[in-house]
């Protein structure tokens, strides 16, 4: 069998460059001629065994990481971008994407960023809406899309933050992670006060007091504790993030330390090395897991979405929480499913099923339209306000990963994953799917024609060349 040859030019290009080493000192130190390095960087030439080799001795480097990356998931957000009828007699083939999320990865997002300028307007215009004419209303990226783009090219994995969450989270007294935040912000002259009622978290500067609810779940209260005590105690490493990252906008950058605390707060319930050994022990069961970290189905959730830390890698899933009128309001994949940018998830899919069945999971083997197997698992999530006629804040959460993992879930046992027949036909969404016959589809896909017979009507009102 012919062994695939590995082009990673922007990859290697990008190692030297986080190293702060020339061409010539990269390849000194890789063992190879300095013509033979620049021709790997763009892609003249395959990395070699021998190249791979030095990576990982000399440099401690995750060989993974060559083959794996920002190009599938850049790969699929110009497929989505580029379905826009705007290009509708344009469409590169999916070759060139490939080439051009390799070779000009930055080139790629520039154009992604570009189409959502584009949309954005788009949007506006067909609103018609008032603030057309204001000066604050140009087309521009949404402070949140920044920062949801910038965790989804990190992988959701931050690691100076992560690492510094587990350092304090093994600092605490007998695992107590509650009483050890609050011992810490004491000795920062933080005062903490448990309330029955006003807003989740209240930080009063002028007294240094920290006001935490009552009426949040414990799990909610003790993250909302670690989210404040990264925001005291971690802010320099944060704000070095925050400048690396480069953000266009003071509220992008804003929302990005809010998250990045969220982070931090996360990772420090449940650390890394421990959390990541106990998913491997109990096969990822969400309840267990829960248990055992004081935390709830989706803050373990959204945690195993994030354990790609370099050498220590977990397996890895996608994860994703929807409201109940199908608008997804977190996303993340270290897989190869990716997520709509604009509208909907796939009806298909079982996340949207999981309102219908309150307090039990649900599985689904699926397959999207590129061949890709794999196992989904999906609950609903209530949040009650904590009293009497408080508002009850419903979703639903997904989390998968491809089928080859199956025997790392216990969610899999009884699944026949060896069946072709037991996987359902899933997309990303309606408007960029591919197949032809689905009884689910609510419009049309756009780069394809339609055809249109009026004395005819199947499953769709018109028929997909």
């Amino acid at each position: 069998m012919a062994t695939q040859k590995l082009y990673a030019g922007a990859k290697l290009r990008e190692m030297r460059t986080r190293m702060g080493l020339t061409q010539k000192d990269f390849a000194g130190k890789l063992g190879v001629s300095l013509p033979y390095l620049n021709q790997m960087e763009n892609n003249n030439r395959p990395v070699s065994t021998s190249v791979v080799l030095a990576l990982a001795q000399e440099f401690g480097i995750d060989v993974t990481e060559l083959s794996t990356g920002d190009s599938e998931r850049l790969v699929s957000d110009m497929r989505e971008a580029l379905a826009d009828p705007i290009f509708a007699d344009t469409m590169p083939p999916l070759a060139d994407m490939r080439l051009t999320a390799s070779n000009a990865p930055a080139l790629a997002r520039a154009f992604i960023e570009l189409h959502r300028a584009y949309r954005q307007t788009h949007e506006r215009l067909a609103s018609l809406d008032e603030a057309l004419g204001r000066e604050d209303a140009r087309s521009q990226t949404s402070p949140w899309d920044e920062v949801r783009d910038f965790f989804h090219y990190c992988d959701n994995y931050i690691d100076a933050v992560d690492r510094a969450a587990e350092n304090f989270a093994a600092q605490a007294s007998q695992g107590d992670i509650r009483e050890a935040a609050i011992d810490r912000l004491s000795r920062m002259g933080v005062r903490v006060e448990w309330v029955d009622a006003g807003p989740t978290r209240v930080f009063d500067t002028e007294t240094n007091t920290l006001r935490l609810s009552l009426r949040p779940t414990p799990e909610t209260q003790v993250f909302q504790l670690l989210l404040q005590l990264a925001l005291l105690s971690q802010d320099k490493l944060l704000e070095a993030t925050l400048d690396f990252a480069r953000f266009q906008s003071d509220a992008a950058r804003a929302i990005a330390k809010v998250g990045l605390a969220n982070y931090f707060a996360g990772a420090a319930m449940m650390p890394y090395g421990a959390f990541l050994s106990a998913a491997q022990d109990c096969r990822h069961d969400l309840e267990v897991l829960g248990r055992r970290f004081g935390a709830s189905v989706e803050q373990v959730a959204h945690r195993l979405s994030t354990l790609q830390r370099p050498g220590a890698k977990g397996v890895p899933f996608f994860f994703v929480r929807v409201d109940q009128a199908g608008t997804i309001t977190k996303r993340h994949s270290a897989t190869r499913l990716q997520f709509a940018r604009f509208g909907g998830a796939c009806p298909l899919w079982n996340v949207h099923r999981a309102f219908e069945t309150p307090g039990r999971f649900l599985r689904q083997l699926a397959e999207t339209p590129d061949g890709i197997r794999y196992i989904s698992l999906a609950r609903d999530v209530s949040k009650p306000g904590g009293s009497y006629g408080a508002p009850v804040r419903r979703y639903a959460i997904a989390l998968g990963c491809e089928v080859k993992h199956a025997g790392s879930l216990v969610y899999a046992d009884t699944l026949d994953v060896s069946n072709a027949s037991a996987f359902e036909p899933i997309g990303i969404s309606c408007r960029i799917c591919e197949r032809r016959t689905c009884h689910q589809r609510s419009v049309p896909p756009l780069e394809r024609q339609l055809r249109i017979d009026m004395n005819t009507r199947g499953v769709l009102p018109y028929d997909v060349d």
